[in-house]
């Protein structure tokens, strides 16, 4: 949209994907990028970022779910998709009819996968995943002979065409961990098996974002980058996101709804868990936790208003919550408040939020709802 809406909003500063892009394609510059784009591109709206992806250089898009990669190609956003996490009886004949790459990491979804495409009349795009330690999806190291043997057979008869054989760490943002060491020994080994057996992938990848800004010997082919895309630090042992040479896309904007002067021993908001000291001057904020403003963060979350930094007041609600500005502060109804952004204005930071309710900073951008329009920049 064009217009900035008065209640709350998150502005996405697309120059700032790009850069991003730019910056982590030069932390890996043997490798192909993929930015990651699930979960409307963490908060940030998955059809204008992955534009601005592409347009930066990044060669593959990445989603969670088959439905996120179809309703790109649906956008007519066009080049190479992957989508990883399925389900049986997901959509794969309408995957294999867009041109994406599925990720197998059983015989279940081999099986599913080889029947759509007889059906489509075409070969599915596979990508094999392989459990290397993280212990979630992919195949377990004792199971890797089976589908690698059914997918080379499968290959042979021109059902399927494997594109990829990919894992994912558990513990990268944990410099040190020595997971990192074990599952990357893990990968080599189930690579040159499946390589043995005939299996000639266009691309192996396996390091996230933390890997790709950290650890060069884990980039393979291919790098998967998802938070660090919208300039946010995947985890605070690496560095903030300035000194990691990313900017922050989001900013989270709101419009002081209303500001009243209040007694000392005024209670505000639900519970009364904040009670007034003074004489004072509260500010609504018309943003609640329906909108993706964490009530773990009620009496912590930082909000910059009226030039300074401010904390929540009392618990956060479904719609608002309150700040206390003390007394004679001149704030006005209207006036801007600025939840998080990139930090360059002195505004809190989305790690600042996520320290405030104990989270990652992760869960802050993606959980704004989907009532917060989104406002774009620099398209």
């Amino acid at each position: 949209m064009n217009e900035t809406p008065g209640r709350v909003y998150a502005e996405i500063d697309l120059a700032a994907v790009r850069a991003n892009v730019r910056a982590l394609r030069a932390r890996a510059p043997r490798a192909e990028l993929m930015a990651v784009v699930k979960a409307d591109a963490y908060g940030h709206g998955a059809v204008p970022c992955a534009r601005a992806a592409l347009d930066a250089g990044a060669t593959w898009l990445g989603t969670a779910t088959p439905e996120e990669a179809l309703a790109l190609r649906a956008a007519g956003i066009g080049g190479r998709i992957m989508c990883w996490l399925w389900t049986p009886g997901g959509p794969w004949r309408e995957a294999i009819e867009a041109d994406v790459d599925v990720s197998v990491s059983g015989m279940w979804a081999l099986d599913e996968v080889t029947t759509a495409a007889r059906a489509a009349g075409r070969p599915a795009r596979i990508q094999l995943k392989a459990d290397t330690g993280l212990g979630r999806n992919g195949c377990q190291p004792a199971d890797w002979a089976e589908l690698v043997g059914a997918a080379a057979a499968a290959e042979a008869e021109g059902t399927v065409r494997v594109t990829g054989l990919w894992s994912h760490f558990a513990c990268a943002d944990e410099p040190g961990h020595p997971s990192i060491a074990l599952q990357l020994h893990t990968f080599r080994d189930m690579l040159a098996y499946a390589e043995k057996e005939g299996l000639e992938p266009e691309v192996r990848h396996i390091a996230n974002s933390p890997a790709t800004l950290t650890l060069p010997d884990s980039h393979f082919d291919l790098v998967r980058c998802g938070l660090a895309v919208y300039g946010v630090s995947p985890a605070p042992e690496l560095g903030t996101s300035a000194e990691l040479g990313l900017r922050p896309a989001m900013t989270l904007k709101a419009s002081v709804a209303l500001t009243k002067t209040v007694p000392a021993g005024h209670g505000v908001s639900y519970g009364h868990h904040y009670v007034t000291d003074d004489e004072t001057t509260l500010a609504l904020i018309p943003a609640g936790y329906a909108d993706g403003i964490p009530r773990h963060a009620s009496d912590r979350g930082p909000v910059l208003v009226g030039g300074r930094v401010r904390r929540v007041a009392g618990r956060v609600a479904m719609d608002q919550f309150v700040v206390d500005l003390g007394p004679g502060a001149a704030v006005r109804a209207g006036d801007e408040a600025v939840l998080f952004g990139s930090g360059e204005h002195g505004e809190p930071t989305a790690e600042d939020w996520a320290q405030a309710a104990q989270t990652i900073a992760y869960e802050i951008v993606t959980r704004i709802g989907g009532r917060v329009p989104r406002v774009y920049r620099n398209g």
